[in-house]
């Protein structure tokens, strides 16, 4: 007999993607430079070409955490999850 089985993770990779920064450009460059240990120069380039990606493969928790320091500095951002 044979069986298959389908392995589900529950943890997948999530990426960040930021939509708009919202009438606080500036704190949002410095929340991504704290956060992403990215440059202050990329913080800002990222910001300027938007949607962004601004964390890409990073676990569920960090992600929505992320989303959510964003939305509170008044950006628009939203996490999926990498398939």
């Amino acid at each position: 007999m044979s069986e298959s089985f389908l392995l589900v993770c529950d943890d997948l990779p999530h990426t960040v993607v930021l939509t708009d920064v919202g009438p606080r450009a500036i704190e949002i460059v410095k929340l991504l430079h704290q956060r992403t240990r990215q440059s202050l120069w990329r913080c800002k380039s990222l910001i300027s070409h938007l949607p962004a990606t601004i964390l890409e493969n990073v676990p569920e928790e960090v992600a929505t955490a992320m989303v959510a320091e964003l939305r509170e500095a008044g950006a628009d951002a939203h996490a999926e999850a990498n398939q």
